[in-house]
């Protein structure tokens, strides 16, 4: 199943619609989807190397406006969709103890949290809970995740071809390590509280 997904990706890269399924899944998971972008990025990347930063930009600008429809979901339906989520992610005891660290921390929680594994709809959608400055949401937001999603096109660009044959060799243990990092970031966000 793993196999016959990443050969999709790897034909998606070479459609038109490519950069559009990108943007699709940074914009959800900035708000409400659980499979961060990377999982699309980089089978694309290493397909279409020539387009590696133009998919990193995408990927943020599409991160950065979905964290606005996370921020929104925190600051206007916490007590209904924010909860629901965090529910969801078994973490509604900790989302005061979160808001409350932004009293202090609020721009590195957005700079720290935004390049880690940690799922970033956890932070927008708290940071429109804790009403953080837009303002200083935003800008953070676009840093953040520009630094991510262009390190990550940095390095797809200067090592995909070896990338792509380690994808090509040992896809299902890369798609275990990703899942584990995925699943280390949750654990990670709860410890972290």
């Amino acid at each position: 199943m793993i196999r016959r997904l990443y050969e999709w990706i790897l034909a998606l890269a070479a459609k038109p619609s490519a950069p559009w399924a990108l943007g699709a899944v940074a914009f959800a998971e900035s708000s409400f989807f659980p499979v961060p972008p990377d999982a699309m990025l980089v089978p694309m990347a290493v397909s279409r190397p020539d387009r590696v930063w133009l998919y990193a930009a995408i990927a943020t600008v599409a991160s950065v406006l979905g964290g606005l429809l996370g921020y929104a979901i925190g600051a206007l339906l916490f007590d209904s969709v924010g909860l629901w989520l965090f529910n969801l992610y078994g973490l509604a005891d900790k989302a005061d103890t979160f808001q409350a660290s932004y009293a202090t921390y609020g721009h590195w929680v957005i700079l720290l949290k935004g390049l880690t594994p940690i799922p970033y709809k956890l932070v927008t959608i708290t940071s429109g809970f804790a009403h953080y400055s837009l303002f200083w949401f935003m800008l953070l937001s676009v840093i953040t995740r520009g630094a991510r999603f262009f390190l990550l096109a940095w390095l797809l660009g200067r090592y995909g071809i070896g990338i792509r044959a380690v994808l090509d060799r040992h896809l299902n243990v890369v798609a275990g390590l990703f899942a584990a990092v995925v699943i280390l970031g949750f654990v990670a966000f709860k410890v972290m509280l």
